[in-house]
């Protein structure tokens, strides 16, 4: 294994490992960090109505069209969250600020964004007992990183001990599950042993709570996942096989954020970092039916490979985003409507946890599967993008 730049010199240096196709992998742990503090929907719309009163006093002395508050019945019937656990409550709520507190940090120190993942990292660690000298790879597959580099994964990677190398990715809501097929695909070909992959999402930090379309919706969460290879004739009881893995994307700007290094030289003054418009937006009713469309279609293509039809799954975790979109795919797989067991939310209590969402559903609802049943993993979101793995419990 390299050492550590400076540690040793270049003739200390072990030569590369014999590579090993893996026929078999599998999930060997699962870690989620959920923040303690949360905002229910009518704290949330009592701050965005108060904002959109004064904001409308403003609009009335100009001739404009006054702008349209928000319900918490309304966010229920949209999405069927009820309320949503943030990384930091302190400022959200104040109309004249509504963006989390959360105080820059040295360059010395650890970041927001890896300290997060680092607490569901460990706790996939301690789930897989695997240590992090076991690790050979480190991915940080999120819809948001915090800057674009070092790479986040990097810092998680040096945090935690582990050895071996480290790189940050992102496909939206995708992300977990674009990080796991990375993960399944690389230990299939024998180029890693055990990838740790972390999905840290600190949505609020992106979000515009002024956005009626948008600022109810998400949450932050963090989830982790070890994938390791199988070794022949061993067993694994109560973990997951991961048969397959797959993506889609097709270009969309329906959600869609344009935060970057356009949003300083757009501006007249580059360094008058203006947000209006730059963070997260979506058209939402065309993501709705579009996303339906094509989330239904992929699942039962991509089962369909392995001879399976959603009839024979004894699970779905899909991506929590809105519960009605998640009904509606399912009754068009199943031609029913499909309940909590078959299909289990967590969406009510957590929001739209972006990427991290559909793996919270598979570690929350999984312990009471037989070894043989089949379940599938599903995300979808920006991109757009899909993501899916097959998954069999051993």
């Amino acid at each position: 294994m390299l050492r550590r730049i400076g540690e040793r010199g270049a003739e200390d240096f072990a030569p590369a490992r014999s590579r090993e196709l893996s026929d078999r992998i599998c999930l060997a742990g699962l870690g989620v960090e959920i923040p303690e503090a949360s905002i229910s929907n009518e704290e949330l719309v009592d701050a965005f109505n108060r904002w959109v009163g004064a904001e409308n006093m403003g609009r009335a002395e100009r001739g404009e069209e006054p702008l349209p508050g928000s319900s918490a019945d309304f966010i229920v019937h949209a999405s069927g969250i009820r309320r949503r656990h943030v990384y930091e409550r302190e400022g959200i709520l104040d109309p004249a600020r509504m963006a989390p507190v959360i105080p820059a940090r040295g360059d010395g120190e650890l970041s927001v964004m890896a300290e997060f993942g680092l607490k569901a990292a460990r706790k996939a660690l301690a789930h897989a007992k695997a240590s992090p000298r076991d690790i050979d790879l480190v991915i940080c597959s999120a819809a948001h990183h915090q800057r674009p580099y070092p790479a986040i994964a990097i810092e998680i990677q040096q945090a935690l001990g582990a050895e071996g190398a480290a790189f940050d990715m992102g496909l939206g809501c995708s992300s977990a599950l674009a990080g796991l097929h990375m993960a399944a695909n690389l230990v299939r070909a024998g180029a890693h042993r055990r990838i740790l992959v972390v999905t840290p999402e600190l949505i609020t930090a992106h979000l515009n709570f002024r956005d009626r379309q948008t600022h109810f919706i998400f949450g932050d969460a963090a989830v982790a996942f070890v994938v390791e290879a199988m070794d022949q004739g061993s067993h694994y009881p109560g973990r997951f096989e991961v048969v397959d893995t797959r993506l889609w994307t097709q270009f969309s700007s329906n959600i869609r954020t344009n935060f970057g290094f356009m949003s300083r030289l757009a501006q007249e003054d580059p360094y008058n970092l203006a947000m209006e418009g730059q963070l997260i937006k979506q058209i939402g009713n065309k993501v709705f039916k579009e996303v339906t469309v094509a989330g239904h279609q992929f699942i039962v293509e991509f089962l369909a490979e392995y001879g399976h039809t959603p009839h024979t799954m004894r699970r779905f975790w899909l991506h929590q985003a809105n519960a009605r979109m998640n009904a509606m795919i399912l009754k068009l797989a199943f031609g029913e409507e499909v309940g909590q067991d078959r299909a289990p939310t967590v969406l009510e209590r957590l929001g739209n946890t972006a990427a991290a969402g559909a793996v919270i559903a598979l570690a929350e609802n999984h312990e009471d599967m037989e070894p043989g049943q089949f379940g599938l993993l599903c995300a979808f979101g920006a991109g757009y993008s899909i993501g899916g793995a097959l998954l069999r419990m051993m």
